[in-house]
C-alpha cells in the first residue's frame, strides 16, 4: 500500500507530504518505518554466546 494518493481529512493535503501530525502518523503506519527486524534481545544473546565460545577456546588453548 502507498500513501501517494491519500488525502488527509484533517489538513486536506496529500498524506505523503506529512504537513500535519495526523499525516505523519498515517505515513509512518503505512510505510512501517520501525526499528530493526531482529529484536535487540536476540542480538544480545548471540553476542553473549559468541564471547562465551571465544573465552572457552582461549582457555582451552592456554592449557
Amino acid at each position: 500500500m502507498s500513501c501517494e494518493h491519500l488525502i488527509c481529512a484533517r489538513c486536506s493535503s496529500p498524506v505523503v507530504e506529512g504537513r500535519c501530525p495526523t499525516c505523519r502518523v498515517a505515513r509512518a503506519e503505512i510505510h512501517h518505518h520501525h526499528g530493526p527486524a531482529v529484536p535487540p534481545s536476540v542480538i544480545l544473546i548471540a553476542l553473549v554466546l559468541a564471547f562465551a565460545l571465544a573465552f572457552a577456546l582461549a582457555l582451552q588453548h592456554l592449557s
